[in-house]
């Protein structure tokens, strides 16, 4: 059996790939983290990290074990929830943006889902414009978009990116001719980014394929109709950056917000709102 403390220690390390910086995270000392890491190498019997005078990385075994700490200490605290009566109940309804659905937030929402297994959760996956306006009308709980910084709403900020333009690595675009955009549906953000982008530069352009989701936005964009906007950490491997290829305008940056509804159950949206954000949070308005 492995100590869910040393688990601990070990995932901060991982995350942090610093001795120094997991021991700032966790309030420990750093002998005490390397301590910790050791005692969990001995009861492997593997090496775990690897060491030297200026960078820390996991070995094989390390990558595998952060891959069961990670389900243990899910696990562990689920069974603490649960049997310490503590354990919520309910529904929470979320709606989240679909390019930030085919990322991370999958294993989040699994994670939330092994931690509160009583908890009743209603996924929506929309654009973010109607997903706002639903959390306005009620019918949502929490939701998690993408904003145009200048207009972003109440909430709190998760993250900021810059959009950049993709294609596939064989499309190609005539100079002399009108771009040809793959886009959401206005009213959208990163739509009207784009096109904002191609006016202000005085180039043409044209829509090639109008779509309500990524998986048709990503279809039209494999097959090399034209080229999208999209955030610069989302973009797919098989797709490529092809802004300076093209000549085409830089684009801004988009922000990824976490608003709440203030009638939605406190503990649950807190609670899925700190898997999304991590500790030390401070709840929407």
């Amino acid at each position: 059996m492995y100590d869910p403390v040393l688990l601990k220690t070990f995932l901060a390390v991982a995350e942090t790939q610093s001795f120094t910086n997991a021991g700032v995270q966790l309030g420990l000392s750093q002998p005490t983290v390397s301590q910790h890491v050791r005692k969990l190498e001995e009861s492997a019997g593997r090496i775990l990290v690897s060491r030297d005078t200026r960078e820390v990385h996991l070995t094989d075994n390390g990558d595998a074990m952060a891959g069961f700490a990670r389900t243990i200490l899910s696990a562990h605290a689920a069974a603490v929830n649960y049997f310490s009566g503590s354990a919520m109940k309910g529904r929470l309804r979320f709606g989240a943006a679909d390019d930030l659905a085919i990322t991370q937030l999958p294993r989040i929402l699994r994670h939330f889902r092994q931690l509160y297994p009583q908890i009743n959760l209603e996924l929506t996956v929309n654009q973010s414009g109607p997903l706002y306006r639903r959390l306005k009308a009620g019918q949502l709980d929490l939701i998690f978009i993408k904003a145009n910084p200048s207009e972003t709403p109440e909430g709190v900020r998760v993250s900021r990116d810059n959009m950049v333009w993709v294609g596939h690595d064989k499309t190609v675009i005539d100079p002399g001719q009108p771009v040809p955009l793959i886009a959401y549906t206005a009213p959208s953000v990163s739509r009207q980014i784009a096109i904002d982008a191609l006016e202000a530069a005085g180039r043409t352009w044209r829509i090639t394929c109008n779509t309500r989701e990524v998986s048709g936005l990503l279809a039209a964009v494999r097959a090399g109709i034209g080229v999208a906007v999209f955030p610069h950490t989302l973009i797919p491997s098989d797709l490529v950056k092809v802004t300076n290829r093209f000549g085409l305008p830089t684009l801004g940056d988009v922000e990824f917000t976490l608003l709440a509804n203030p009638a939605a159950p406190k503990d649950a949206t807190d609670a899925l709102i700190s898997a999304i954000m991590g500790p030390g949070l401070v709840r929407p308005a």
